[in-house]
């Protein structure tokens, strides 16, 4: 090869590397290249995206690229910004680190007008601020699109949502997008349950650009509590009308540790059938100080009688237990039999339930209101079926039955109620 050719050679090679550069650096600009599927326009023909997820997700950056992509695409577009101030729309969904202005292409900046309270696109586009706790503003204007966000802070959430949605009738398809960490607020769970909206969840430790640090910190300090799991993971989590147990009072008899132990019962409700619901297996700890103390939730699923008996004795030699009370209303003598079985040094006792659970439930949490009953730590799908047991009757939490609540009221019942003759249980 010639010198001129292996020049030409070299020039053609350094374009086409020049060439796949710029098609990388350009994918990596592009938000739908790495953004969470989630954080994208879901598929389907909705009317509201309704994000809820923890802090830290990326919703005001789902929200804030949402909006840039369909401003520079269309200049006819009106869009409303609302938040739960004009100063957080301002300081988060406009000039935010995640927000529109910061999000912009270089050459497709819009102009924001403070005075005005709106950004102007070059394409001609215009999104106008308006605020939660200004309901009245928002009566009048029409919109394409509007983004809400953090609709959960809100001063008047349905006042404002029902201005907002009567003024969305502009073009053939007016969409909301609801960015927010939800709490159990009337129109978050109306919203959820509406045909034409399309629900996305995510959860703070699922953003993999936050510092592991700061994962690992939120993790020790909030991870399974109500404020961990709605501010977090994103759930909306509610109480239920008459319920025995509220999420307030779970998390007012939350504590770090316990004080010198007398003694360690775990509360089994076996399954009913071989591979039936799941088997209920609780550890409560009787402190010295009179006080229950619950220490493990060792609860196991649809699993084998072998397998359910091997997790109960695994929980009562972890926590030292000296009893184990099995409900023994399906039968008794197979329960026992198994339980010995796994374990022939387990101090089994079984007994017989007379009254429903909610009834035999009701003296417990009694305790708790007391302020004699207390968690170790967090157990969040015991304490949500503890929430869905019904004052009078009646279940409204997770699965078909509370088998782990009801593990820990025998135990409870168990450590703290026997000496005073509780009604409703016979021992054999």
């Amino acid at each position: 090869m010639t010198a001129t050719a292996r020049t030409v050679a070299a020039g053609d090679a350094r374009r086409r590397f020049e060439r796949r550069s710029r098609d990388w650096k350009k994918c990596l600009s592009e938000w739908s290249f790495w953004a969470d599927p989630r954080q994208l326009p879901p598929p389907g023909d909705w009317r509201v995206w309704l994000m809820l997820a923890g802090r830290g997700f990326g919703k005001t950056r789902a929200g804030a690229e949402w909006v840039r992509a369909l401003a520079e695409a269309d200049g006819s577009l009106r869009i409303a910004l609302v938040g739960a101030t004009l100063a957080e729309v301002r300081s988060v969904m406009i000039e935010g680190e995640s927000g529109i202005l910061a999000t912009a292409d270089q050459a497709n900046v819009p102009k924001f007008e403070p005075s005005r309270g709106r950004l102007v696109w070059r394409s001609g586009a215009q999104a106008f601020v308006h605020s939660g706790e200004r309901p009245e503003g928002l009566r009048g204007p029409q919109f394409h699109i509007a983004w809400c966000d953090e609709i959960a802070k809100w001063a008047y959430p349905t006042r404002s949502w029902d201005n907002l949605a009567m003024g969305l009738r502009l073009g053939e398809r007016p969409r909301v997008l609801v960015t927010t960490t939800p709490r159990p607020i009337p129109l978050l769970r109306d919203l959820a349950k509406q045909q034409g909206v399309a629900v996305v969840r995510g959860r703070t430790v699922e953003n993999r650009m936050l510092p592991d640090v700061f994962q690992q910190a939120m993790a020790a300090m909030y991870g399974g509590t109500r404020l961990g799991r709605q501010e977090l993971d994103g759930e909306l989590i509610d109480d239920v009308a008459g319920a025995l147990w509220t999420r307030a009072l779970l998390e007012s008899v939350r504590v770090a540790g316990h004080p010198t132990i007398r003694r360690v019962v775990v509360g089994v409700d076996p399954p009913a059938g071989s591979h039936g619901d799941a088997c209920g297996i609780v550890a409560v700890a009787l402190g010295r100080d009179g006080k229950a103390y619950v220490l493990d939730d060792a609860s196991v699923g649809a699993v084998s009688p072998e397998g359910w008996a091997r997790a109960v004795a695994a929980c009562a030699v972890r926590n030292g237990a000296d009893r184990v009370v099995a409900e023994a209303n399906n039968g008794g003598e197979m329960v026992k039999s198994v339980l010995m079985a796994a374990d022939a040094m387990l101090p089994v006792k079984l007994v017989h339930a007379s009254r429903g659970k909610s009834a035999r439930a009701e003296p417990v949490a009694a305790l708790y209101e007391g302020g004699r009953a207390f968690h170790v730590g967090a157990f969040p799908t015991l304490e949500d079926e503890l929430c869905g047991l019904i004052a009078g009757g009646g279940y409204e939490g997770p699965g078909r039955s509370p088998d782990r609540a009801d593990a820990l009221v025998w135990a409870m019942t168990e450590a703290m109620l026997k000496r005073r003759g509780e009604a409703g249980v016979r021992v054999v």
